[in-house]
């Protein structure tokens, strides 16, 4: 028999099983919820430590800690987490310079696949349709806080990437957004879209500076007022709004200075602008007076931002003409550099320094701080910062006559802005047109100074010219290294040929002979015994009437240059052979077969070719088995020529068939594309899905200085250089399928513009053809068939494509009905 005390124990025990079981049973959700609890405060542990370190400049840091909280958030499956946390990582890869991989991460977060794209800095500006399928996939978005902060960042992002029109258009439509529930972002999305005005404006004004056309920089001229307001609106409408926190007022006021000033010295060199530019002047007097009164604005920023818009206000101080606020400048830069000393950051202090040379009138004192500038910037191997400081240390070495360190400090310049250059230009929209005004200047600065020492280092000279003029070409199409190699070490060729170089310095024109035998000779000339006739002559080859200008016109202006230019190293070039000439801006549109030395043209002398230096793409033999071509034109008039950036006065081509049908004839298994089947998506399928030695296109065509004015005219659309550059992408340079002869037939460079042959540059280079030929001006379309016709014939008898070129040339010229310079 059981006792009652064994049964009691039994149930006893029973309970407490059954008390275990439950508590067993319950234990896994609870542990999975303090699981979850404990990864949502690691999450949000590691999100707090990535904006800490992001603060102290370790970006790399910052991104490792915040892809490590995005793991976590995936792991949570916390959608909103997951979209905070990648935005957080666009941060940290605009704080490294990474500005597509920041654009494609927020695309990501705000899952807009759809729109990829978008981040591609070589696709043309959207057409109207795309505009539209960006808005409409913009407007689907919920407006919540974490989706209006992505597309704030999304829309600065493409700012800073030159994708301006979509940067535009995404954050337009994410203020339309912000209204529909008030959000407090909206102060926020005003800032960045007076930003991106500003942007904007500051591009067509570069433009207007860069491009030389009358026609084209009347109508920005017409623009650039419009966009300033437009501007100014959004940041005076975020001044505006009722208790705005000071310090986002303060960021506004900031940047509307910059933009008034900007524009009142744009204004000061326009005719009729007289009103306006001193109703401009007056208020940059009142913004400036409101941001010093209110200097406490400062205090409420973080220290980095802080010392950022303490030297924003400074700098902008400094390009008023005002002794009084020159010191007020000074004294907001000490109390950066203060700052910058207090939480120990290098970088700030080089800038804070930088800033304080830029501002000091003394020479001894300007010195003293770019080289601690210079000093510090090195320390953390900021070469962003440091060609800043090696620039104005050269230029104040070249003025006290200490050429030595002058040398030493423009060759570093020249070193890391090229790094620099190589690393952004791809990514970063702005470079494109800061490069005239910032960087350029040294190139020529330094040239000056080696071509006055009393031993010239020509050599050096020679590489510093075509390393400016290489990044002028790379700076126009926004790529980055092109594929070079010097002159003397090509493949097929029997001896180096003779290379001129003409350099225009703004004072002086220089001409560097580069003989056979490597020897140098220089001549110097002032530009203004020149400059009339290289102008004189330019206008009348651009002329539409050229066909029509007495023969005497066209030799009395290239003789004078001839004889200003070639005759002075005449003795030091062969009699006959290949002349390679190195030109800069001024001369590029000009042709140099068209010198005259009073009995002949160059070209009956010599086969003349044109390259950006002793650096070139390497050419190949075109054999027999190689001529090979695809061959596009229009004939007569198609849709496209409605297109508003098409070059005006366009006239059919008939002639263009003729053309076609002799280079079919001169070349085998060619593919011709004639009118209706001249269409874009046409010509990039037989280009990316064959191999074409040569591609000869004979289509109105413009050249000009602004890429998305460099144009072909195909049946359907233009193709802009852009475009040029995404129906080759798929072929790499060095591919079996490389481009070896690029023929760019009845086209023209844009009228009044000195620099418009970099449109043929850019062309070739985009197309990734060895060797050019392309006409400079509107010329007869018989005669250019003609001249194809001899050329092909030239080639198939195996003579070098410019020997090929010149005996076309002469055959023309012994014509009497083409015996004209214009032909």
């Amino acid at each position: 028999m059981i006792s009652p005390q064994c049964c009691f124990k039994y149930l006893f025990s029973g309970i407490l099983g059954l008390s275990l079981i439950l508590i067993q049973s319950s234990s896994p959700a609870q542990t999975v919820k303090k699981e979850k609890e404990f990864l949502k405060n690691q999450a949000v542990s590691l999100t707090s430590s990535g904006h800490e370190q992001l603060a102290l400049d370790q970006a790399n840091e910052a991104l490792k800690t915040w892809q490590e909280s995005t793991k976590i958030y995936r792991q949570l499956n916390d959608q909103e987490g997951i979209t905070e946390s990648l935005i957080n990582q666009n941060l940290a890869f605009q704080a490294l310079g990474l500005h597509k991989q920041a654009c494609n991460t927020l695309l990501e977060a705000l899952k807009l696949n759809t729109i990829l794209g978008i981040c591609d800095t070589t696709l043309q500006q959207p057409a109207l349709a795309q505009k539209e399928q960006l808005m409409a996939v913009i407007g689907k978005q919920k407006p919540t806080s974490v989706n209006l902060l992505g597309l704030q960042n999304l829309g600065e992002v493409l700012r800073i990437l030159g994708k301006l029109n979509e940067s535009e258009t995404v954050l337009q439509e994410t203020l339309t957004l912000a209204k529909l529930v008030s959000s407090s972002k909206i102060s926020g999305i005003y800032l960045s879209l007076g930003n991106i005005e500003q942007s904007i404006y500051q591009q067509l004004q570069d433009k207007y500076s860069w491009i030389e056309e009358p026609l084209f920089r009347e109508q920005i001229a017409n623009i650039i007022p419009q966009k300033a307001q437009k501007s100014l609106w959004y940041y005076q409408t975020l001044e505006n709004i009722p208790n705005i926190s000071k310090s986002a007022k303060l960021q506004a006021q900031l940047n509307h200075l910059t933009l008034l000033i900007s524009w009142e010295q744009w204004l000061g060199h326009q005719q009729n602008q007289a009103n306006l530019h001193q109703k401009v002047n007056q208020q940059i007097r009142v913004l400036v007076n409101q941001i010093d009164e209110n200097s406490s604005a400062f205090l409420e920023l973080s220290p980095e931002p802080s010392i950022h818009a303490r030297l924003n206000f400074a700098n902008n101080l400094n390009q008023i003409p005002d002794e009084q606020l020159k010191s007020v400048a000074i004294r907001y830069a000490k109390l950066a550099l203060k700052m910058a000393e207090t939480i120990n950051s290098i970088r700030w202090l080089s800038y804070s320094f930088g800033t304080l040379g830029k501002l000091s009138t003394q020479t001894e004192q300007k010195q003293a701080y770019f080289k601690k500038a210079l000093g510090f910037a090195q320390s953390i191997r900021a070469w962003d910062i440091a060609y800043q400081w090696q620039q104005q240390l050269g230029l104040i070495y070249q003025k006290q006559g200490k050429t030595e360190l002058a040398i030493q400090n423009y060759n570093a310049a020249i070193a890391n802005m090229t790094e620099v250059r190589d690393s952004l230009l791809s990514t970063n929209g702005d470079l494109q047109f800061s490069f005239q005004s910032e960087m350029e200047p040294t190139y020529r600065n330094y040239m000056r100074l080696l071509l006055t020492s009393p031993n010239p280092d020509l050599k050096r000279v020679i590489q510093i010219n075509e390393g400016l003029q290489i990044a002028r070409l790379e700076n126009f199409l926004r790529c980055g290294k092109l594929d070079l190699v010097a002159l003397n070490q090509l493949q097929n060729l029997k001896s180096a040929p003779t290379v001129i170089h003409i350099i225009d310095l703004g004072d002086t024109i220089e001409v560097i002979a580069q003989s056979t035998d490597g020897s140098l000779h220089h001549h110097s000339i002032e530009s203004k015994l020149v400059r009339f006739q290289i102008d004189h002559l330019l206008e009348a080859l651009q002329n539409e009437k050229f066909s029509e200008v007495g023969e005497s016109n066209i030799t009395t202006s290239s003789q004078e240059i001839y004889e200003k230019l070639i005759a002075p190293i005449q003795t030091y070039l062969p009699t006959s052979g290949t002349l390679v000439f190195t030109l800069d801006k001024s001369f590029q549109s000009i042709p140099m077969a068209l010198l005259y030395d009073g009995k002949h043209y160059l070209i009956e002398r010599y086969s003349i070719a044109e390259t950006l230096g002793s650096r070139i793409r390497q050419p190949r033999v075109l054999h027999q088995n190689q001529m090979i071509a695809l061959i596009a034109g229009l004939s007569k008039f198609s849709p496209s020529y409605t297109d508003p950036n098409a070059p005006k006065n366009m006239e059919s081509l008939l002639p263009s068939k003729q053309e076609i049908k002799n280079v079919e004839e001169q070349t085998k298994s060619s593919v011709a594309l004639l009118d209706k089947k001249f269409t874009l998506n046409r010509f990039k399928e037989e280009l990316t899905q064959n191999n074409f030695p040569i591609v000869h296109i004979t289509t109105h065509g413009q050249f000009s200085s602004d890429p998305l004015k460099t144009v072909l005219v195909a049946y359907d659309k233009l193709i802009n250089i852009r475009d040029f550059d995404s129906l080759i992408r798929s072929k790499t340079e060095n591919s079996q399928d490389a481009i070896e002869l690029l023929v760019l037939s009845a086209c023209e460079t844009a009228k009044g513009n000195k620099q418009s042959a970099m449109g043929i540059a850019g062309m070739a280079a985009t197309a990734g053809a060895r060797s050019t030929v392309a006409t400079l001006w509107r010329v007869d379309a018989d005669s250019t068939a003609l001249l194809m016709q001899e050329f092909y014939k030239g080639l198939n008898n195996g003579l070098p494509k410019a020997e090929a070129l010149r005996q076309a040339q002469l055959s023309l010229l012994s014509n009497p009905k083409y015996k004209k310079a214009y032909y």
